[in-house]
């Protein structure tokens, strides 16, 4: 378990995956650790919605560490998508508070930066998602941009992602946004890194990735779907079931 720093290695890493600490996701932290070997990935980044308890628990069963190195040729990168109050934004190579919901963009931005990640948004064209818009964009001191998220909901948004990235002259990153583990590693970027590890990854993802662009299959794509209708209709009866009715005395 030790960091490669003899010359400049090829990576493929998934930027934007999720486990089942996100509300909305459904993959097991071992079933994502088989489907990231099983696929070739060298790594990927754990980025639940406003928690970090998943990277926690790989540290718990030996499959990342404090050091930030790969443990059997595979590393994890602690990571969030933080819902800010103009959308969503990802915390790379670190773990942030669980309480960040509903923080302004700029000041979860300043939090990652002091904390040494990288702020990257995620899908920000995309209509039905919540992705931050360009004129809080412009306002933001971002790392990267996401322009291919694999489980858009329109080809269209990636696109226009690209062109903005283009236009302001940012680093570009590819990812799957998986929510299950068979979905992770559908997209990734290729990053030219001088040393595997966190470190070695987030520096280069500041240079700039190649992209893996690829997009969900629709049998993901419709499991992706249902998997947030299941989790929200299980949630509505659980409050239902633990709701107590007023009674008159």
């Amino acid at each position: 378990m030790t960091a490669s720093t003899a010359f400049s290695m090829q990576l493929f890493i998934d930027l934007h995956s999720h486990s089942r600490f996100s509300a909305d996701g459904v993959a097991e932290p071992e079933a994502m650790v088989a489907e990231a070997i099983g696929r070739g990935l060298h790594g990927f980044a754990i980025t639940d919605h406003n928690t970090s308890a998943c990277y926690d628990y790989f540290k718990q069963i030996g499959m990342a560490n404090d050091e930030g190195l790969p443990v059997d040729g595979l590393l994890i990168i602690p990571g969030q998508e933080i819902t800010t109050a103009e959308g969503h934004l990802l915390a790379l190579g670190v773990s942030m508070p669980d309480n960040l919901k509903g923080i302004a963009a700029h000041e979860a931005v300043r939090l990652i930066h002091a904390a040494g990640g990288l702020a990257i948004p995620p899908h920000p064209y995309d209509f039905f998602r919540a992705g931050i818009r360009e004129p809080v964009l412009e306002t933001l001191e971002i790392d990267a941009i996401e322009v291919f998220n694999a489980a858009t909901t329109l080809k269209r948004y990636n696109k226009h992602a690209f062109e903005y990235a283009q236009g302001r002259g940012l680093p570009m990153t590819a990812a799957s946004d998986a929510h299950d583990s068979a979905a992770l590693g559908t997209a990734y970027s290729i990053l030219e890194a001088d040393e595997f590890s966190v470190k070695g990854v987030l520096d280069a993802i500041r240079k700039g990735p190649a992209l893996r662009q690829r997009y969900l299959t629709p049998k993901n794509a419709l499991k992706k779907t249902w998997n947030n209708v299941f989790r929200l209709r299980r949630k509505r009866k659980v409050k239902t079931i633990n709701a107590v009715p007023f009674q008159e005395s």
